[in-house]
């Protein structure tokens, strides 16, 4: 164990570079759940300025003035920025210490979102545009994947190099897994339409049922390879199945205490769980499939096809 683990860090593996990777993943995930909670409780413009404060620094803003929808919205404010000194910190940690070129590019990557992001949320205040809302929603998502993405690409796992499935079967894994993730991707999109301008239910109850049915084939698929699918992971298909079960409930949830009379019967303090929790398991059923995705894509290996048919026909020969 010690001597795989030596290897390992001789290979490239660094703890701390992994261990800045997952917290700036956390913190963008708290940061979601935040932004769900502006959103649901309609506090996106209770702090009418930006970068200021009530024309105050926003972070020597007194903590005894943060109350109702200021506390959420200064809250989100001050994480976001958070979240930017952890994508700054992760990047420069990974032009010092990690060898792969295409990473460093995706830290470059990362920290431009978040700059994006960031402007996008003043944009959102000082224009008082539900665009900007949607497109800082969205662009949230793909952030958070991208954070989760890097994270696993640090990790011990993401520095092995091996196939554990190959051919006809790795290619149909990798396309359904890659399908399963824009759909959900997709979905979101659809999703921060209708919590920002309340249309568009349709496609989202559309994409709802293709995203279902998706990511059941997918779990069906890795689950039947069985021990081919070593390097995968038995336990990824589970957790994306149990995530879809949890929200599907919450959607129903939010159509009933959004969209109909009943809504009206509910506690706003439940409202405003379940919509939130509906964004955040959204989330996290995203960055589930995309790093199932990157997993497959890593321990798969599609020239297997082409390299039985070769064998094949040097054995008829």
């Amino acid at each position: 164990m010690y001597l795989e683990f030596s290897m390992q860090q001789h290979m490239g593996y660094r703890l701390w570079l992994h261990r800045t990777a997952r917290l700036t993943a956390g913190a963008t995930f708290v940061l979601i759940v935040i932004g769900g909670i502006v959103t649901s409780t309609d506090s996106g413009l209770a702090v009418p300025d930006w970068p200021t404060t009530f024309g105050q620094n926003m972070f020597l803003y007194p903590l005894s003035e943060m109350v109702g929808g200021i506390l959420y919205e200064h809250s989100h404010r001050l994480m976001g920025s958070l979240v930017g000194m952890l994508t700054i910190a992760l990047f420069v940690l990974l032009l010092a210490r990690d060898s792969r070129k295409w990473l460093k590019w995706l830290g470059l990557a990362a920290l431009v979102a978040v700059i994006v992001q960031g402007v996008l949320g003043g944009l959102r205040v000082t224009q008082i545009n539900r665009n900007f809302a949607i497109v800082h929603a969205c662009l949230a998502q793909a952030f958070f994947a991208l954070i989760c993405g890097i994270a696993w690409f640090t990790s011990r796992d993401g520095w092995q190099d091996m196939s554990t499935t190959t051919g006809e079967t790795a290619r149909k894994l990798r396309r359904l897994s890659l399908i399963t993730t824009c759909l959900i991707y997709v979905q979101l999109i659809f999703g921060a339409i209708l919590r920002h301008t309340g249309s568009r239910l349709d496609a989202h109850l559309l994409f709802a049922f293709l995203v279902a049915l998706h990511v059941f084939l997918l779990a069906r698929r890795i689950l039947a390879v069985d021990s081919e699918a070593g390097g995968i992971g038995q336990s990824m298909p589970f957790l994306l199945l149990g995530l879809l079960v949890v929200q599907l409930m919450l959607g129903t949830g939010a159509f009933f205490a959004k969209l109909t009379a009943f809504g009206e019967t509910f506690a706003t303090a439940l409202t405003v769980t379940i919509t939130t929790a509906h964004v955040a398991v959204g989330a996290l059923m995203l960055v589930s499939s995309f790093v199932l995705t990157l997993k497959i894509y890593r321990f798969t290996d599609v020239s297997g096809t082409v390299e039985t048919q070769a064998s094949g026909a040097l054995a008829t020969e």
